[in-house]
């Protein structure tokens, strides 16, 4: 039997008395909804002041693909200005704080590091500290669970705008508990606002609730992509297809030269724990390798609850650059100098080989399990 779980938006008894009198300003993208699948965007319309929304990547309305700028400019539904947050990452423009007297975030994040919505919070967090500006973070549940953790802290030398402020790749964080490290982590002084879940606890996944689901992201349909994805994204930054242009990305890995039946053998041969690696060939319709064969495997999790998904995709690379030698290769995002490799673990360590594989793990659970104790004052959850 599925929980029943409020989301922030849906505690309005809460929300609107903060609201009234004021001018609003809301940081949401088609995530922010209600347990009706109704639109934050609609409900605040109509029951206060909005006056300005504020866009992070993909758009308001999550129309814009991964990476491409986001525009200022109005809404065409409701006629409220559209503030770009994505193209301006550092800070909110002179014009952007004069557009509210009160800030509210609607945004459902997927849980994991690499996601540049946490980013967009955080640097608003900084700007309507600056501005003396209250901040309201309608919570909402992280689809992965409040409890475990894996992958790798990140070394703050390679912060990004897709990885900052020494968290794991899978932090197990509410969006609210989240801003409330933030707070701490950055000395802001603020004036935040977390409306509370009702109804959840840190053990519950998304599909252990009754909670409505839109796609986090264009290549984020559902809660298989968001698992696998705390592994395989890293896929990103080399020449090796993360499966965008599928119908399964971030499950489906592979490029042409790649022998799928003796990368498979080679990974089940591991017995990683909850994990196997299905021999699959796929032609993407956009990004790598777009129109062409592929070759690799699908990741599958078979147990959710023992498999550590972050290991499965760092295993999965360790294997295709060694079974694929000089074919396979750490890329370049535009014009950039680092490797988005690095960028998306947090260290350079495991591109240059510091350590095996199975030592970077290692040493990386144990700072993880460091960053639980850190964290364990800013929860709002029981499990």
């Amino acid at each position: 039997m599925k929980h029943h779980v409020l989301s922030g938006i849906d505690r309005l008894e809460l929300l609107l008395p903060c609201l009234q009198n004021r001018r609003v300003g809301l940081m949401t993208n088609p995530t922010g909804i209600n347990h009706q699948l109704q639109s934050s965007i609609d409900l605040l319309n109509k029951c206060c002041n909005l006056t300005a929304l504020f866009a992070v990547e993909h758009g308001i309305r999550g129309d814009i693909q991964a990476g491409v700028r986001v525009e200022s400019g109005t809404d065409e539904q409701t006629g409220i200005p559209v503030y770009s947050t994505y193209d301006n990452r550092a800070h909110f423009t002179p014009e952007m704080l004069d557009a509210f007297d009160v800030l509210v975030f609607d945004i459902q994040d997927v849980g994991a590091r690499f996601y540049t919505y946490i980013y967009s919070l955080a640097n608003t967090m900084k700007s309507c500290a600056s501005a003396g500006k209250p901040l309201i973070v309608l919570d909402r549940i992280n689809p992965l669970g409040g409890v475990k953790r894996c992958g790798t802290v990140l070394d703050p030398a390679f912060a990004s705008f897709v990885g900052n402020y020494a968290l794991p790749t899978q932090y197990a964080l509410t969006v609210g508990e989240y801003a409330r490290y933030v707070r701490d982590y950055l000395s802001l002084s603020m004036d935040l606002t977390v409306i509370p879940l009702l109804g959840w606890q840190r053990h519950m996944l998304l599909d252990d609730t009754d909670l409505p689901w839109v796609a986090t992201s264009p290549n984020c349909p559902d809660l298989a992509t968001a698992l696998c994805y705390i592994g395989t994204c890293i896929f990103e930054g080399s020449n090796i297809s993360e499966g965008r242009g599928t119908t399964q990305p971030f499950q489906l890995i592979g490029a042409p030269f790649l022998d799928a039946y003796a990368l498979s053998d080679s990974m089940n041969s591991m017995n990683l724990p909850g994990l196997f690696f299905r021999p699959v060939a796929f032609r993407p319709t956009f990004s790598k390798y777009a129109g062409e064969l592929c070759h690799g495997v699908q990741m599958h999790i078979t147990d959710r609850e023992h498999c550590d998904c972050f290991a499965g995709g760092l295993w999965l690379m360790d294997r295709i650059r060694s079974l694929a030698g000089e074919q396979f290769q750490f890329i370049h995002w535009g014009d950039q100098t680092s490797f988005p490799v690095d960028l998306l673990l947090g260290t350079d360590a495991f591109r240059r080989k510091a350590m095996d594989t199975g030592e970077f793990i290692a040493t990386h659970q144990h700072k993880v399990r460091e960053f639980s104790r850190t964290v364990r004052q800013f929860e709002l959850y029981d499990e």
